[in-house]
């Protein structure tokens, strides 16, 4: 089915098909979440300010805002824009989520408790309600409602400083908006469970979902390390993660992304390089030994890995059941022949931007697959349907 912005559509088939999510969030940890979730099957009602999503404007764009990274974490959705200062813009909302499954939003606590929009106001109106808030911190510790974005959460939860472990340039951000996206994956579980909670009880719940505290289990699982014991059996952080020679090994003309991982895996390398001696070595034949010396191993690898191109590698190593790739770039998943044959970019024609290209959907589910049914929307672009419904619905009660 070829997606196209615009009223008619397809009816969802998804496993949320039937389900109505009034989407209050803007950037991109929210509407991550929520694009999960009209992917899904979902009916996601995107609420937007007169100004629209600050993320509308990011760079690059075709026409002012229809940027691409909102084009890519917008679809799916209707929009409806709201001035929340006017009490009649205010009450069209409240109307809305009254007849709505799910409310998510990144608005401040207070702000929502300012105009009336909290869960134990809105319980009342719909008590079968998921309310979902995704922002910074949790209301229950002393950061709440302090601001927060990618780069702070990054700095904040540990991520930051383990990324510069290794580097003269000290602490640095990955490149890509980890927190943001992790966040917002959780976000979507965290509503899915709740909606499947609410078919046994009927009854809606609050869910809150911190950057902060999200990206920091997300991090200590390995990281906490000697710390999980009490008392400590050692430092924090996962040593194999955090050797300086744990990246993309230099072959002689290239690079190559190169991981043997068990006992078995370790010796065919070893064997096949032609070092028969460290194959034997009991830091490669014990797991506990080759843990604590994974930094050496490593080390050891890339030394042998310079001494051939990465053609050679790849055919040498072909057959042997050893986790290896070239390095890619962003540009090169393009061409990729896998996501090639399993059509996961597809080009759609826009309304407002033209030819676009799709970014697939990576669940699959045999009975109930999820599906593009439209594309991201202009601002403001489904007021009067979304209205409309709201009437005749509000007419029906």
């Amino acid at each position: 089915m070829t997606a196209t912005s615009g009223r008619h559509r397809e009816p969802a088939s998804g496993p949320l098909a039937g389900v109505r999510v009034v989407d209050m969030t803007s950037v991109a940890m929210g509407p991550y979440a929520t694009q999960i979730l009209g992917d899904m099957g979902a009916d996601v009602i995107k609420v937007e300010s007169h100004d629209g999503d600050v993320f509308r404007f990011a760079a690059p764009a075709r026409h002012s805002g229809m940027g691409a990274a909102f084009l890519n974490l917008n679809r799916n959705k209707r929009s409806i824009a709201l001035d929340l200062k006017r009490a009649d813009e205010r009450e069209k909302l409240v109307e809305l989520i009254a007849g709505a499954d799910v409310l998510v939003y990144n608005v401040r606590p207070q702000s929502m408790r300012k105009y009336g929009l909290d869960y134990e106001s809105l319980r009342q109106r719909n008590p079968r309600l998921i309310y979902c808030g995704t922002y910074g911190f949790s209301e229950h510790g002393p950061y709440a409602g302090r601001p927060a974005f990618d780069d702070i959460i990054q700095a904040m939860s540990g991520l930051a400083a383990l990324q510069g472990t290794n580097r003269e340039s000290g602490p640095a951000y990955v490149n890509t908006i980890l927190a943001d996206k992790t966040a917002g994956l959780t976000a979507a579980y965290a509503i899915s469970m709740a909606l499947f909670e609410r078919e046994r009880s009927g009854v809606g719940q609050s869910i809150e979902v911190p950057m902060f505290e999200t990206l920091a289990s997300f991090n200590l699982i390995e990281h906490m390390a000697g710390e999980t014991f009490l008392p400590a059996e050692g430092s924090m952080g996962y040593e194999r993660v955090l050797s300086p020679h744990r990246k993309p090994y230099a072959t002689r003309d290239g690079y190559l992304a190169l991981l043997p991982y068990t006992c078995a895996q370790w010796q065919r390398f070893f064997t096949i390089a032609g070092r028969e001696d460290l194959a034997q070595d009991t830091r490669v034949t014990s797991a506990e030994k080759r843990s604590q010396h994974i930094g050496e191993l490593y080390g050891i690898l890339s030394d042998i890995v310079a001494q051939k191109t990465t053609a050679q590698w790849l055919e040498i190593l072909a057959d042997a059941d050893i986790p290896m790739t070239p390095v890619n770039a962003p540009a090169d998943l393009l061409d990729d022949p896998h996501l090639a044959a399993i059509d996961f970019f597809r080009h759609e024609t826009h309304a407002s931007e033209g030819e676009i290209r799709t970014i697939g959907i990576p669940v699959r589910f045999s009975r109930t697959p999820g599906s593009v049914r439209r594309l991201a929307p202009t601002l403001d672009e489904h007021r009067e349907e979304i209205l409309d419904e709201v009437a005749r619905s509000t007419k029906h009660k």
